[in-house]
């Protein structure tokens, strides 16, 4: 019997795995572990999935060197997976470790992905409505422990639109502290005013001090970061309702 369990488990591990691949443009390497059995994957239900993966680039050419994520129970509607379609009956916890390489970064700053969520990013300042839109941006990862920013926003307050350059150093998360700023430099257009720097130091503080950041149906927060020879190494915590639909569009 726990022969067959654990032939059964290297069964759905290798279609889990087979699964993934093909929703990748490309994959140096890819190991899915799935602790469960015939009999519960037929009820979609799943004890735990353990996957690690180096070299994953999706179909929006975002690029992970590499990848570890575990899970607790998964329990998912069976008729809808038939479909195509994942819907979670419970949600999931997970912790994973993604590093990503400053190259890989970059691509991913100037990505479709990262200019639709900038321009979501929006402050109210002084009773007026201060938009953002990514131009441009690019990342170096020092071995002093900063990370250094440059790039370009397009601003619009009200119906008045311009461009800002900006230059910035900063301090990654620790376990211990938050993460921290340590310049800001206007470098084209006019520069900004008191007022939208005070909000935008305010805003990003709260977003910086919150438990946990939002995600359509994934909350998630970033415990730690590391630099280690021009990588970032995230370290995550989330809690998944639903896969959120711009996870899965990066899939498609």
């Amino acid at each position: 019997m726990a022969d067959q369990h654990s032939l059964d488990q290297q069964i759905i591990s290798q279609v889990a795995e087979n699964s993934i691949s093909n929703q990748l443009e490309a994959a140096e390497q890819i190991d899915i572990y799935v602790e469960t059995d015939i009999l519960k994957i037929v009820q979609g239900q799943v004890d735990g999935l353990r996957f690690a993966g180096q070299g994953l680039v999706t179909k929006q050419n975002i690029r992970l060197q590499e990848i570890k994520l575990q899970t607790d129970n998964i329990d998912i509607n069976p008729i809808s997976a038939i479909f195509g379609q994942i819907k979670l009956n419970k949600s999931v916890n997970l912790v994973a470790r993604i590093t990503l390489a400053e190259a890989d970064i970059n691509n991913a700053l100037n990505s479709k992905f990262s200019r639709d969520l900038v321009q979501k990013f929006q402050l109210n300042v002084e009773g007026k409505i201060v938009k953002f839109a990514l131009q441009q941006m690019q990342i170096h990862l020092h071995n002093t422990g900063q990370i250094a920013l440059e790039g370009k926003f397009h601003l619009q307050e009200n119906d008045h639109s311009r461009l800002l350059g900006f230059s910035a150093k900063l301090r990654p998360r620790t376990l211990s502290r938050p993460i921290i700023f340590d310049s800001f430099t206007c470098t084209q257009g006019e520069g900004v005013s008191l007022d939208l720097m005070v909000s935008l130091m305010q805003r990003f503080q709260e977003l910086s001090n919150l438990p946990y950041i939002q995600l359509e149906d994934m909350k998630f927060r970033i415990k730690n970061m590391e630099l280690q020879n021009k990588n970032l190494i995230l370290f995550i915590e989330a809690n998944v309702n639903q896969i959120p639909e711009s996870v899965t569009e990066l899939m498609d």
